[in-house]
């Protein structure tokens, strides 16, 4: 494969990764069993049992495995044509999946305070009309 092809997989692949692993460990469609995740692990007693359900609850922990499925679904490879071309591949996809997740991230809390900031700015004017 053509390496400008294989750096327009790596930035389109990594889209899916990053919605997946958003999507799980932060939306409220999983919000219960993210929390039954979460109370299994700060509460068990295993070790490997609340590492295991930690996965499952972190971003970057979880876009590891959506990243393993997605390497054995699409048989990309970066690079190189062996085994290597998967490492080199799967740790590119997680730092592309997560500085795309940072983005989001960083785009929902600029969207949330200019929210905030609107609704302050209404009640002072609805409290201005009231007083008047």
């Amino acid at each position: 494969m053509d390496l400008t092809i294989q750096i327009v997989w790596l930035f389109v692949l990594a889209l899916p990764i990053a919605c997946i692993s958003w999507t799980v460990t932060h939306e409220e469609i999983f919000k219960e069993p993210r929390e039954w995740c979460i109370k299994h692990s700060k509460n068990n007693r295993s070790l490997f049992v609340r590492k295991a359900f930690y996965l499952f609850t972190c971003e970057y922990c979880f876009s590891h495995y959506v990243t393993i499925a997605f390497l054995i679904l699409c048989n990309y490879k970066l690079l190189l044509n062996d085994w290597r071309g998967y490492i080199l591949a799967g740790f590119s996809l997680i730092f592309m999946a997560n500085i795309y997740m940072s983005l989001f991230a960083l785009l929902r809390q600029a969207i949330k305070k200019e929210k905030v900031e609107i609704e302050k700015i209404e009640n002072e004017v609805d409290s201005e009309k009231l007083s008047q």
